[in-house]
């Protein structure tokens, strides 16, 4: 950029970054599906381009839709660039919405390209002698650069001056526009002269000066020392048309006729509360939160004769840090007269079982919160109050299920001070669990994005004091000064946010009841079995890890042997070069970037017709199994119970399922032989036998609830074999004459149906032709009109509300249902037809286990244990002197749990592990 003291005239190529940004950074979507990442990508540009030079004329360019001159001129120009993406093209009028609230002036150009329009307004500014900084990622554009015009690639801050351009091309910015022509441009279709390249045309326009006198010069080509210089003379005179033509395409026009000048292109002061709205939608929270700050600053200068929205901001310097008993007796007299306490633990560890104590927090009203610390043991950490006299103290209080507590997370600290040999009652709300039932899409469930979400306030992110990565400090070794604030904080902003989520929830009566019936009871029966844990037969695991080992390594050759040379099979480039380059197989589907996919999906199909593709679905298939399990559990038996503890989390999937980690045990297959083996590795407490009990086809009995559909009610009120059942149905034959074939098919249709499956997935299901697919699908509705009827409704349903419910009211969310793109349309009309049953089942299975945990509780004493849940199942270590009493007991349980128009069935096997016991 030519020195100067006054701003540049910034003109920004937004076609250009908007393409870059789509297709160059990962993507990015908001908690409604929306696709944000290019906005999020050129927006970020902007800001940086704006903060580095303060400009005070500046304007954002785009291409207009539809053709140019440039299409008159020549049909076939950008005719290789493949159609617009759905997913870019519904980020476009939203960024041009943030990019006019940021106060920035737009222009759009019918019939032009941005690339003119820039050329345009630089040339006048040229003339004006104003500085111009172009930003664009274009090469084409170097053809502008002058001794007033610079280039500047935002994506790599590298300006690109005169002699920029001369290092970069090999010539200078007047004859880009010969160079282009010469060589031609592959992205935009311009053909050039066959057989030119860079070099070659950077030698005959240094040689000879640009087309006109190349044409002048024909035969001065062959004295030039480039590889092809001898021939290159006829070639140029075969092509003199294209390359005229080329030449014509590859100018950018800089006489347009605009309605505003360099001077009148001035950013005007952004719309604040806009840029709020905006940045809230799209989950830019880093960006709302600097606009927030904004907006509070402006309200609070303005008359008070104006309503505006109250300060977010927390003040932190009211929180009370607690260091000796007199000041611990006044909290202490506080927490028991308060109605509400919010509660907080800070400590080492996120492993629950592992985690040590640090310190404790609590609030009992906006900003009046204290933090406790009893384990900070930095190097002169001022002293503490030492933790079990504290606990002791506090033990009634926490125990008492007449105080009422609200937490973030609650579990958590109920399971950390159960190693305190302290049981944390009187869990009235959970902040977490509240969002989680407001609206299990709109955001994380995490603390900071709640706060942002609903309080509008930043809170201290843990990696603020701790640091990142490796060296990140734990909690006991973090300076009070900086410590004490976070802790306050979270009990704080927790009861800040229970206010707010509360009231939203005693609006919504079903969505309150889910709350209080279902979730915040079941935190509890949760962190019973995550203490108990589950025994592990690490030996065995050991013996599963060198079979598998052994299989994997045999795999290995015999798919390197069939490929014909050696390769990493888990590396998707080289597997996409032996699949698709080398084997030449069909490729099925891309990826985003345009690479043939070799997703399960893909392999799946490939599969069908050849073997490479089936030998690395089991490669992958027992590489995770190893990696996963068999490798991993024997570690992560803990020291001092011998057991594997999983976490279950509540707020993770949309449709109010249950998740696990470390270990995740809802994904051990159970298809196959190597995943059945992990669970014969679960195995009971000496004298006791597992239980596996499993709710049978509940999301079929769900879809007969929904629907009312009588012959599903009838086949299933009869106990009919619903599969047979519907097999005699569709193909029209006698419950006895149905085949294992047609029961398969039957299986295959109902299935199918809970999960939206069309007929092309159908009949890829179940290899038949595709109209045959439809055939059984059209007999289907024919057979039970109840579930067409409650398909169609519920897609309605979710068209007009947004939402759909389970049948006790849990809501889902579904932002795609009017999605331009058509994909994501009917993703959400699946979603649709399925999260009613799944989430309904979802409820069912988390109301059994309160039934079932109240009756252990009162009455089974240590004769019975909920050790696990697994999507529909539950699973129990029974003393087996008790083994027929109990199985009975909770069969009978988990029946009642829901009062359907079909009744529900339990199947309860036993076994010496997990996997006989299913």
């Amino acid at each position: 950029m030519p020195n100067s003291k006054t701003p540049p005239f910034i003109l920004v190529d937004g076609s250009s970054y908007l393409f870059r940004a789509f297709h160059g950074l990962p993507p990015l979507t908001n908690s409604k599906g929306q696709d944000t990442g290019a906005i999020y990508g050129v927006i970020n540009m902007l800001k940086s381009l704006i903060n580095q030079y303060h400009p005070t004329h500046m304007a954002v360019v785009f291409d207009a839709k539809g053709k140019t001159f440039r299409d008159d001129i020549y049909k076939e120009y950008k005719a290789n660039r493949p159609p617009m993406p759905e997913e870019l093209r519904g980020q476009i009028a939203p960024l041009h919405e943030i990019i006019r609230a940021m106060g920035l002036p737009i222009i759009i150009e019918e019939g032009v390209e941005a690339d003119d329009v820039i050329g345009t307004l630089a040339k006048q500014a040229t003339e004006k002698g104003i500085n111009t900084l172009i930003s664009t990622g274009d090469k084409d554009m170097a053809q502008l650069v002058n001794q007033h015009v610079t280039l500047i690639n935002t994506m790599t801050n590298q300006l690109m001056d005169v002699e920029g351009v001369k290092q970069k091309f090999g010539i200078p910015p007047e004859l880009i526009i010969d160079f282009l022509a010469l060589k031609g441009d592959k992205v935009d279709n311009i053909p050039g002269v066959p057989g030119v390249g860079d070099k070659s045309a950077q030698a005959l326009l240094n040689g000879i000066g640009g087309i006109n006198e190349i044409y002048q010069n024909l035969d001065k080509i062959a004295d030039l020392s480039f590889r092809g210089s001898k021939t290159m003379a006829a070639k140029m005179q075969e092509h003199e048309e294209q390359a005229r033509l080329s030449y014509q395409l590859a100018t950018i026009h800089v006489d347009l006729e605009l309605n505003c000048s360099p001077e009148s292109l001035c950013p005007t002061s952004p719309d604040n509360a806009q840029l709020q709205a905006l940045f809230a939608e799209y989950e830019f929270k880093r960006w709302l939160n600097e606009v927030s700050n904004e907006a509070a600053s402006e309200a609070s200068s303005k008359s008070t004769d104006v309503e505006t929205t109250p300060d977010s901001s927390i003040d932190r310097s009211q929180y009370e840090t607690v260091f000796d008993r007199e000041h611990f007796s006044q909290w202490l007299k506080k927490l028991r007269a308060a109605p509400l306490i919010a509660f907080d633990t800070e400590t080492t560890s996120l492993d629950y079982m592992e985690a040590e104590l640090v310190g404790l927090s609590f609030c009992v009203a906006p900003g009046e919160a204290a933090y406790v610390p009893v384990a900070h043991d930095y190097p002169d950490a001022p002293e503490q109050l030492p933790r079990d006299w504290v606990l002791s103290q506090l033990k009634p209080l926490l125990e008492d299920d007449s105080c009422k507590k609200v937490g973030q997370h609650l579990k958590y600290d109920k399971n950390v001070l159960a190693n305190y040999d302290i049981a944390l009652n009187g869990i009235a709300f959970d902040t977490m669990l509240e969002s989680y039932v407001y609206n299990s899409t709109a955001t994380r469930h995490d603390m900071d994005s709640l706060a942002l979400a609903y309080l509008n306030h930043q809170t201290i992110h843990y990696e603020d004091i701790a640091g990142k990565g490796a060296k990140q400090l734990t909690f006991n070794q973090i300076p009070l000064e900086q410590a004490a604030p976070y802790a306050a904080e979270d009990a704080d902003v927790t009861f800040r946010l229970h206010q707010v989520l509360w009231q939203k929830l005693e609006q919504e009566p079903r969505l309150k009841s889910i709350l209080q019936d279902i979730e915040v009871p079941l935190a509890s029966v949760l962190s019973r079995m995550e203490q108990l844990g589950v025994r592990i037969d690490s030996q065995q695991l050991a013996q599963q890890s060198q079979d598998l080992a052994k299989r994997i390594d045999e795999l290995e050759k015999e798919v390197h042997e069939k490929a014909g040379e050696v390769f990493n099979l888990s590396s998707t480039k080289q597997l996409q070069h032996i699949l698709f380059d080398k084997l030449e197989l069909p490729v099925i589907k891309k990826t985003p970037k345009g690479a043939p996919s070799t997703s399960e999906e893909v392999l799946q199909e490939l599969a069908l017709d050849y073997p490479i593709p089936n030998m690395i679905m089991e490669y992958r298939g027992l590489t995770k199994l190893k990696n996963t399990y068999t490798d991993k559990l024997p570690k992560m038996i803990n020291h001092r119970t011998g057991r594997v503890h999983t976490s279950y989390h509540q707020a993770v999937a949309a449709t109010g399922r249950l998740s696990s980690t470390d270990p995740n045990l809802q994904n051990i297959p159970i298809r196959n032989e190597a995943g059945r083996r992990v669970r014969q590795a679960f195995v009971p407490r000496a004298g006791y036998k597992i239980v596996a009990a499993d709710y049978s086809q509940i999301e079929l009995r769900i879809m007969a609830h929904l629907s009312q559909d009588k012959g599903l009610l009838d086949a299933f009120s009869a106990g009919k074999d619903i599969h047979r059942a519907t097999a005699a149905e569709v193909f029209g034959v006698e419950l006895e004459q149905v085949t294992t074939e047609q029961r398969r098919s039957a299986k295959a249709i109902n299935f199918g149906l809970i999960y939206g499956m069309s007929a092309f997935g159908l009949s890829r299901q179940l290899n038949i032709p595709r109209s045959d697919a439809q055939k059984y699908m059209d007999l289907y509705f024919e057979r039970y009109p109840g579930v067409l009827r409650y398909m169609d409704e519920t897609r309605e349903h979710a068209r007009e509300k947004g939402y759909v419910e389970t049948v006790f009211g849990r809501r889902l969310y579904l932002p795609d249902i009017k999605a331009s793109n058509g994909a994501r349309r009917k993703g959400a009309e699946r979603a649709a037809i399925n999260a009613p049953m799944q989430g309904t089942a979802a409820d069912i299975i988390k109301m059994a286990m309160l039934k079932v945990d109240d009756w252990i509780r009162k009455s089974a004493s240590d004769d019975v244990f909920m050790m696990m849940q697994v999507h529909d199942e539950l699973v129990f270590e029974i003393a087996e002197h008790q083994l027929e009493a109990h199985c009975a007991t909770i069969v009978s349980l988990m029946e009642q749990a829901a009062a359907l128009s079909v009744p529900l069935e339990v199947e309860a096997g036993v076994g010496i592990n997990w996997d006989e016991a299913h």
